[in-house]
This record gives C-alpha cells, structure tokens and sequence, in this order.
C-alpha cells in the first residue's frame, strides 16, 4: 500500500522542526553565555596584567585587588556595586586633610577645636569633650588608627567650615578622580541615607591618598597615645590588624555597620611593588583580614613591575609656539611602569611619546602636554598623561619679533 503525502503537509512539518531547533539552539546559546558570564564574575582581570586567578575573596560582597603604581586591576568582582562604605569613607576625609597640608592650608601643629556637634558623635570614637582642643597631629592619628568619627568631624570643621560643607569637598573630590559609584552624605561613614561607594572607587580614592607618603606615618603605626601628657592618656590600637601580622602592611582603613558588615581597603609593599585591596561585606574580621591576605599573597608572588622611567628622568621636550619659552622639558613626575607576570618575557615591549601637535602659550602647570604610550607589541599597556613641569607666559610681540628675525640669520 502506497501512502501520499501532500506536498504542503511536507513543508509545513519541515517548517516546524526547523523552528524548534532554532529555538533549541537560542536558549542553549543563551544559557551558555550566562553561564560564561557568571564564570567570569570573581576571577581575575585577564587584561594588561595577563592571567587570571581563582576566586580570592568568596565572602566578600565586593572585592578589587590594584598595583597601586600603575593602577592596574589583578582581581575584582562585584567590583562597581554601590554599596554601604562605613567608615572607609575616612579615607577620602584622610585624603582631603593631607591634599591641606601639602598646599600649606594646614599645618600638623594647627590647633583643631571640637564643636558640641562633633563630640557627640557615636561608634568608634576618641572620646574628644566639647570645646576640647588637638592638633591637626593627633587629629589624623585619632582618624587613622582609632576610626574616631568625632575626630573626622573636628577636623572637617576645620578644614571647611561645617561638615556639610566638607561634604560638598568630598563629593567635588570624587568627581575630580571621575568616580561613578560614590556619594558621600558624611565624613565618617556613619549610616546615612545616599551615602554609598564601591570597591573600585575605593581602591581608586585609596592610591591617591598613597601619593601622599607622610599618611602611612598615620595608618601604619600599630600603637600611640594621645593625651601622651594629660591625666587622661588614651592608648590607640590600629582597628587594622593587617599592620601588625601581615609582613608589609602598612594602612589603609578598617569598616563596619551592621548594615555594611566588615570592611577593609588595605595596602601593602614588597618587593617594590604596592598592592591596594578592598573587600566589603564580609562576614567577620577574620574572613575580612584572611581573605585580603590572600590577594596580597597572589599579587606578590605572581607579578613584578618593568620600569619605563623612574621619576626625575627627563623623556622628552614638546615645542611651545609663543611662549617665553619655546622648549619645555618633559620630566617624570613619578615612576612610569607596568605591570607583567612573573615568568612572562619583556621582549617586545617599548614606548612612545606622542605629543599634542600644538602647544600655545599661556602654558598653566599641570596643564597636559601629551602622553606616554606603552605597548607591548602591538598592543597598549599603559598610557601615562604628561603635564607641563611648569608655567609658560605667551611672549611679548618684541620678544617673537627677534626670536623670527634670529632664525632667519641661523646658519643650519
């Protein structure tokens, strides 16, 4: 018995299967790019540094591992999540008293005055009485080690007038380093509503307030007194116990709320390199301290830092077209580096120094002259912006005259 078909039946069936398999091959498509996505969620940045890592801090809620030198990303995961910062937020309150300081607004020996507002400050404290008078000295001791909120307030005061206003300074900072993740509603890190940052941005507030080297003097020490002659000495304890029982450690700033749970941005140097850590909302402290100490371990033991040119060393000069000066000398204001595995070869890596194609006097200082580029092969390391050393009036018509009339009569 014959059996027919009808050529419409056929393609309709054909029609239909081909619709299933392309849905078939849709979802699992999908679901092996979510499942690709999420492996790759805790691992190691795969970018200038090379490699990747496994999961270094499972507890945290965030996490980033930095080379502070060359603000290369080793590890990071969850790494822009906004989220509840305790009292890391001091250490852009640290950030903006040492920025004072270096501009001679401030002076270590400065007297700080503590308002009603500012003693009646809870959590960690240094217990400072209404009227109480430091100096800007035992102010950041108090800030850096013991986590005194009143201290953070009394100095802020200071520094601004009220601490809304410091408020203001903090936030215009964080726009400044083109943080996206953060806003500051105080200068402690008690709760607060719209008061939030995220581990990168941390990171990234943490290695500028590194530039600043007297800090460490601060955040490094294990123990101090303040009051060291009163009646009342109080004995400070570094809320980060890193600074004592990890070889190298030498700061940052400790966090917690039962909000934010235990927090750490720390760093550490061996070797001559220096790591940046943050984790938030770990468990406990010995997960927080255990957890950073293994991000540490990895960093060290598996890259190193190939120097282009160390601070002090002149790269370069760019052309200034009417200015007093017609060459200014381009000098590195710091180590230029980049950071490579450890076994990795540094065949194939140079650098190039790529002017801006006109410079016009008014040149201001710091106003940027051109840049860096580091290249391994063909792909780019690391770029390095370069700013003029120095200030650069335009030059008066006389004196362009007789710098053309002169050129004319140079013998090549």
């Amino acid at each position: 018995m014959k059996v027919k078909f009808r050529r419409g039946t056929i393609v309709r069936k054909i029609r239909y299967v081909t619709l299933v398999l392309c849905i078939a091959v849709s979802v699992l498509g999908g679901a092996t790019g979510a499942w690709a996505e999420e492996k790759a969620k805790g691992t190691a940045n795969s970018g200038n540094a090379g490699g990747a890592a496994a999961e270094l801090a499972p507890g945290a809620r965030s996490a980033i591992l930095m080379d502070a030198s060359t603000g290369t990303v080793i590890y990071e995961k969850n790494s822009h999540d906004k989220l509840p910062p305790a009292s890391i937020t001091k250490i852009m309150t640290m950030l903006l008293t040492v920025e004072a300081l270096d501009e001679g607004k401030l002076q270590l020996t400065d007297k700080v005055r503590t308002s009603e507002y500012a003693a009646s400050m809870g959590g960690s404290q240094i217990f400072l009485e209404p009227g109480e008078e430091m100096t800007v000295d035992d102010m950041l001791k108090g800030i850096a080690m013991a986590s005194g909120n009143d201290a953070s307030v009394a100095m802020a005061e200071k520094i601004a007038g009220s601490e809304s206003a410091f408020v203001d300074l903090m936030n215009q900072r964080a726009q400044d380093l083109g943080l996206k993740d953060t806003h500051f509603a105080n200068c402690n890190g008690l709760p607060a509503a719209n008061h939030y940052s995220s581990a990168h941005d941390i990171a990234v507030i943490s290695r500028e307030l590194l530039k600043h080297e007297q800090i460490i003097k601060y955040t490094g020490s294990y123990q101090d007194y303040l009051r060291k002659d009163s009646t009342k000495p109080f004995w400070l304890v570094n809320t980060n116990k890193l600074v004592r029982f990890y070889t190298g450690a030498d700061g940052l700033k400790t966090g917690y709320t039962s909000e934010a749970k235990f927090c750490l941005s720390a760093t550490a140097a061996r070797d001559g390199l220096r790591a940046v850590a943050v984790v938030l909302g770990e468990p406990n402290t010995k997960t927080r301290n255990s957890e950073v100490s293994a991000m540490f371990d990895y960093l060290f033991s598996q890259y190193k830092l190939h120097t282009i040119h160390k601070a002090g060393d002149t790269i370069g000069t760019v052309r200034i077209e009417k200015g007093v000066k017609s060459q200014l000398p381009l000098v590195a204001k710091e180590d230029y580096s980049v950071l490579l595995r450890k076994g990795v070869t540094q065949e194939g890596i140079r650098h190039e120094l790529v002017l801006n194609e006109q410079v016009k006097a008014p040149v201001a200082e710091g106003q940027t002259v051109g840049k860096l580029v580091v290249y391994q092969g063909n792909d780019v390391l690391k770029e390095y912006e370069l700013k003029a050393g120095e200030t650069i009036p335009k030059a008066g018509w006389w004196k362009l005259f007789k710098r053309a009339t002169g050129a004319m009569f140079t013998k090549d």
